[in-house]
């Protein structure tokens, strides 16, 4: 993948900032459980006229004035999201229109792994058609959680990042690796509104349409499985973890991230988080990461950086930046 950069980057967050103290008493406990159990002191929670499709589209407009771009010039828009806009039409549809892109729109649900899933699709794309790409992750998950779920209800934020990707001459791409496991549907899901389960008031009336998770099978599978796609996605492009500039995993649960770390061998000082400020906010968790560490200087050019993320279904990606590997067409 030869010719796909990126070129410009930004985010979008909900105004409304939700404490871990504010959580805390929510479910009868103390803040430093909640802290100690997720690494969480506040994340956003969209409030009235914030939805999936507008933090998209503000993150898209960021990274497009970024990138030195107008809508009219993207061929290709792709948003990553498991909290559509409505189950019909696909959100990219509502943030196309929004933003005036002219080119292609489609969704990708891969969860929480949707944004590595989308970059890496819209990389491939770029060699087939080598005009500019915006790749869009966006997640409400406030919104699809059962307020008494304790679980989720202390872990999930919202957000919004994007990454514009336009034609270069040098590779930025390294190596990617991208699977799933459909055996472990049951570990986060959505039972409700679907073709298997359609709404119904009694569907609602047992709060089906809510996320359910079960929290031992994602931890332990979200860190095998993660550690494992790092794995391979260095050792297919030559690299060691010694070899990284900058990790930028998903921003999922603290614990979850510091076993990663432990078990792949990567320099804790090296691995970017924030999500003790934004809690995880799925498919927007990496791309407003990214966009965060080169806000700070945390990721320069010429970085060798790995972007890793895991999530229901389960799936999981990661790929490998050489970051500035080129200059925009």
């Amino acid at each position: 993948m030869a010719t796909a950069q990126l070129a410009g980057w930004g985010a979008a967050l909900p105004s409304r900032v939700v404490t871990s103290e504010e959580v805390a008493a929510r479910f009868g406990v103390d803040e430093d459980w909640v802290v100690g159990r997720c690494g969480i002191r506040e994340r956003r929670w969209v409030g009235p006229g914030e939805t999936t499709a507008s933090l998209a589209v503000e993150a898209g407009k960021a990274a497009l004035a970024q990138a030195g771009l107008a809508p009219s010039d993207v061929a290709h828009l792709v948003v990553a999201t498991a909290t559509p806009e409505q189950p019909s039409p696909a959100t990219s549809a509502f943030v196309q229109h929004a933003l005036g892109v002219t080119g292609s729109a489609h969704d990708v649900n891969a969860e929480c792994s949707g944004f590595v899933y989308a970059l890496v699709h819209a990389a491939a794309l770029m060699r087939l058609d080598p005009r500019p790409a915006l790749v869009i992750g966006s997640d409400t998950h406030s919104l699809t959680t059962d307020p008494a779920d304790r679980d989720l209800g202390i872990l999930v934020g919202d957000g919004a990042g994007a990454v514009v990707l336009t034609p270069g001459d040098r590779e930025w791409f390294l190596g990617f690796d991208l699977g799933a496991d459909g055996s472990r549907t049951s570990s986060l899901q959505v039972l409700a509104g679907g073709s298997r389960m359609p709404v119904t008031e009694q569907a609602v009336r047992d709060g089906l349409h809510h996320a359910r998770i079960n929290g031992n099978e994602i931890y332990l599978n979200a860190v095998r499985l993660t550690v494992a796609t790092v794995r391979r996605t260095l050792a297919a492009a030559g690299f060691t973890a010694g070899d990284l500039d900058l990790v930028v995993p998903h921003q999922a649960n603290i614990r979850i991230v510091d076993s990663i770390v432990k078990h792949t061998g990567l320099a804790p000082e090296r691995v970017f988080t924030n999500l003790d400020r934004y809690g995880n906010t799925a498919s927007a968790s990496i791309p407003i990461a990214v966009s965060e560490a080169l806000a700070s200087g945390r990721l320069r050019p010429g970085n060798l950086v790995l972007l890793a993320g895991f999530g229901a279904g389960m799936t999981w990606g990661s790929v490998l930046l050489r970051w500035g590997g080129g200059e925009p067409s």
